[in-house]
């Protein structure tokens, strides 16, 4: 899955099938469902239209908001439903939600379990854009952290409240 076809995010690099344009899917099963949204702050303006994706799989309902800084519309809402993992840009840049504004978009949704992603582990290379997670952790205070490291399964049954599951 991917959030577009820019080259820095939905750039063909492996074989398979890539989904970068909304619309229903079916791919090994899984009916996948792709939203379109602003991809930026300016109502596309700058970067086009992205596209958000949800699915459910082993009981669990999906949502990838992928890379998108764009407040969520009433429709976006509608269309996600109450996803119980949700994963979402949390690095900052032009194209990916600031900590504060993931937070307020995880607030929003209120999913059981939240995966940061697109955020810099470790050095900031030259000339990115993105930060690190720790303004999201900053920002969802409270909100109980685990460190998974790289591989992160998630059991049928999820806990009650929400939950922040930062890989690697």
């Amino acid at each position: 899955l991917a959030s577009s076809r820019l080259l820095d995010e939905g750039a063909p690099v492996a074989n398979g099938r890539l989904l970068s344009r909304p619309g229903s899917y079916r791919v090994a099963g899984l009916k996948i469902e792709g939203i379109s949204a602003p991809h930026d702050r300016f109502g596309g303006r700058r970067f086009g239209q992205s596209t958000l994706w949800r699915w459910k799989q082993g009981g669990l309902e999906f949502a990838h908001l992928g890379g998108t800084a764009a407040q969520l519309s009433p429709e976006d809402r509608v269309l996600l439903g109450k996803p119980d993992v949700l994963i979402i840009g949390v690095g900052g840049g032009a194209k990916v939600y600031t900590g504060p504004e993931a937070a307020a978009v995880v607030r929003e949704l209120n999913p059981r379990r939240v995966i940061p992603v697109q955020y810099v582990s470790g050095t900031t290379p030259k000339d990115c854009d993105q930060g690190s997670v720790d303004p999201f952790l900053q920002a969802m205070s409270g909100t109980p952290v685990k460190r998974v490291g790289r591989v992160l399964t998630l059991p049928a049954q999820l806990s009650e409240g929400t939950q922040i599951e930062v890989m690697r």
